[in-house]
């Protein structure tokens, strides 16, 4: 009998001629520490011939969550998905390759990470058997909530991930029937209209693997035939729910550079030059000339670039001499001229070719090489000696600006020259928080650390830290964080610290990390109101303490609002509560921190703060709760909401429901 409530995952396996990787898969499903009672399994049998559905019929005795369904042979992975997904109950669905498995305590994991930050979907972290390709930017670090726009997620296009039921159901997602690139789509659209994303990185959640007898479909239907529609789906795709402007291009570039470049090099070359001519590259040529944008064309690699051009101006057989090619020219060096890099490809300022410079520019992609050796303080000056070097450029004439720019804020970037070691990559360069900023002190807040390496006149800009010394656990690259006097007198404490992506930062005034003794304790933020759009944070002082409790809001423009905290027990000490009118903020990126007395305490994000919506003046506005990558800071993004843009939305989503 069916449980009273629904279970919290539907594990939905598609599988054909699946053994003997079969059983593995579903065990592990069955394994979870979530527990049975929590999860049904759904299998279905795609019209297996070799033992597969019997399998999973013995498997079935075992286990009342394990329900299997049989089908005749649809041919790709899509059709049993959506059968799956039609019988599925749970409150989140996940998608398991009867070739995989799941660790053990993958479902629980990400479960709780939905639950606790109110996410759409969870990606969990995803470990290769046998050498088959994972993605790794993605899972560099735990992220409770984030998006498609902030983080590497959308790298990942795999559907094994976990889902809201909800979502799905709301946008009426299945796969298309097509034996490759079917999961793209899909996961795309669930990815643009999911209400947060959330990441699970320190556990290894998902094994993928290829069948001993290679059959997986993504090797068996490989070719071009397979992937056309799939392709040009994953387009339209990304058009339907997105504008045209920075986000949309964000967006379509992976697909730029994944689906249309790497199919045309990697795969046009191997089917029969009639099929390339008239089949396919009409189709490239449409997707080039469609959806790449001049700003995609900008910024994708310099032999993407040279096919997209070479697409656009209809010289099919140039676009396969290139494709053929690519290997070996992949090699060839590259000219440096007036500042600027240039890839030495046959085509370069070849009038016969007639291919702008720009397509083989690639100063921008140069690697550079850094390693932080010592981060020290001498005094109130923090002082950096490294190495960097530009890859491929001989270092003549070397110089090396380190440069400060302060997060989410709009304001010019602060340029610190380095002393360089004679004919060596080696610099020093002193940091002094107290005059950086051209005499003046570096403003409270947050300060990412770039370093500028210069040679021959090509100047690269990078992010700076990564590589260190001891990155583990080395004190020459963990300064403590030190209290500086400004030229007026005024103390200031400055923490170095490292990003979760491992770069260096200083935090000016402690507005994001907290002294071990702070002296006081946020323990809840909430929406207050019916108009929501109040944000209430309550505490506790840890100590005794005289003088008044305020919470502060502070925009990157240098927007200042500061509201009074009430305490429940009278006097300086016990639980506090403060309300800040949110609705009266201007637009733009707030930080929040409470002050009491001389010190700073930084506000996190407690709870599932879910975005706000409210009315000024008749027009609507909302405010998205944001907790930084590089600090727990919990910020709010503030704008109006673009109405004619949203109901522009809605009629295109309308009409491509119509059209099914």
């Amino acid at each position: 009998m069916p449980s009273a409530s629904p279970p919290r995952v539907s594990v939905i396996i598609p599988a054909y001629n699946a053994m003997p990787e079969l059983t593995r898969s579903v065990t592990s499903a069955m394994e979870q520490t979530l527990g049975l009672d929590r999860i049904e399994i759904i299998a279905v049998d795609d019209g297996s011939t070799d033992g597969t559905g019997e399998e999973l019929e013995r498997l079935a005795r075992g286990c009342s969550a394990l329900h299997v369904v049989h089908q005749a042979n649809s041919g790709c992975a899509g059709s049993p998905r959506n059968t799956g997904l039609d019988r599925a109950r749970g409150d989140f669905v996940f998608f398991l390759d009867s070739d995989d498995y799941l660790g053990p305590d993958a479902l629980r994991r990400m479960v709780a990470m939905a639950d606790e930050n109110g996410t759409d979907i969870v990606l969990g972290r995803i470990a290769s058997v046998g050498g088959r390709a994972v993605p790794r930017a993605v899972f560099s670090h735990n992220q409770p909530r984030t998006d498609i726009f902030s983080s590497h997620a959308y790298l990942t296009l795999g559907p094994w991930k976990l889902f809201r039921r909800s979502l799905i159901e709301r946008l009426r997602l299945r796969f298309p029937p097509y034996r490759n690139c079917e999961d793209k789509p899909f996961t795309a659209a669930a990815y643009l209209n999911a209400s947060g994303i959330s990441v699970v990185a320190d556990y290894d959640c998902y094994y993928v693997r290829y069948r001993e007898n290679r059959s997986n479909l993504t090797l068996t239907a490989s070719g071009l035939a397979h992937r056309m529609d799939g392709i040009g789906l994953c387009f339209e795709t990304v058009a339907r729910y997105l504008e045209p402007g920075p986000r949309r291009d964000q967006i379509m570039r992976r697909h730029v550079e994944w689906e249309l470049c790497g199919p045309l090099r990697g795969l046009l070359p191997r089917e029969s030059e009639r099929d390339a001519r008239e089949r396919f590259f009409p189709e490239f040529r449409r997707w080039a000339r469609t959806w790449v944008t001049d700003t995609i064309f900008q910024r994708i690699d310099a032999p993407d670039r040279l096919l997209i051009h070479l697409l656009r101006t209809d010289r099919f057989e140039d676009v396969l001499a290139v494709a053929r090619d690519a290997k070996r020219d992949q090699e060839r060096g590259h000219l440096v001229d007036k500042g600027r890099v240039y890839w030495l490809h046959p085509f370069f300022r070849d009038h016969t070719a007639d291919v702008p410079d720009a397509c083989f520019d690639i100063t921008d992609r140069l690697p550079v090489h850094h390693h932080l050796d010592a981060a020290r303080w001498h005094g109130g000056v923090l002082r950096l000696t490294g190495r960097a070097a530009i890859e491929g450029i001989d270092a003549i004439d070397p110089g090396t600006d380190v440069i400060l720019r302060k997060y989410e804020a709009d304001r010019p970037e602060i340029r610190v020259p380095a002393t360089h070691a004679p004919g060596t990559s080696g610099f020093t360069v002193g940091i002094d928080p107290a005059t950086a900023d051209g005499g003046a002190p570096l403003e409270r807040g947050l300060w990412n650390i770039y370093l500028d390496v210069r040679a021959q006149g090509v100047s690269r800009v990078v992010r700076f830290g990564g590589v260190r010394e001891g990155r583990a656990s080395g004190a020459a690259t963990r300064p403590a964080r030190r209290a500086v006097t400004t030229p007026r007198g005024e103390p200031v404490v400055v923490v170095p610290y490292y990003t979760p992506y491992g770069n260096l930062s200083l935090d000016v005034g402690e507005v994001a990390h907290a002294p071990d003794d702070a002296p006081c304790q946020v323990t809840r933020t909430a929406w207050h109101g019916a108009r929501r759009s109040v944000l209430i944070v309550g505490g506790r002082l840890t100590g005794e303490y005289g003088g008044g409790l305020r919470l502060r809001a502070e925009s990157g423009a240098g927007a200042v609002r500061e509201v009074a905290a009430r305490f429940e027990r009278g006097g300086g000490s016990g639980d506090f509560t403060a309300l800040l009118p949110v609705g009266l903020l201007t637009a733009g990126r707030w930080t929040l921190t409470l002050l009491l007395e001389d010190r700073s305490v930084v506000v996190p994000c407690v709870g599932n703060l879910a975005s706000t919506r409210w009315f000024r003046f008749g027009r609507p506005y909302y405010a998205k709760p944001l907790t930084p990558r590089s600090a727990p800071a919990l910020a709010l993004d503030v704008a109006p909401i673009r109405v004619a843009a949203g109901v522009r939305r809605r009629l295109r989503r309308a009409r491509s429901r119509w059209a099914r």
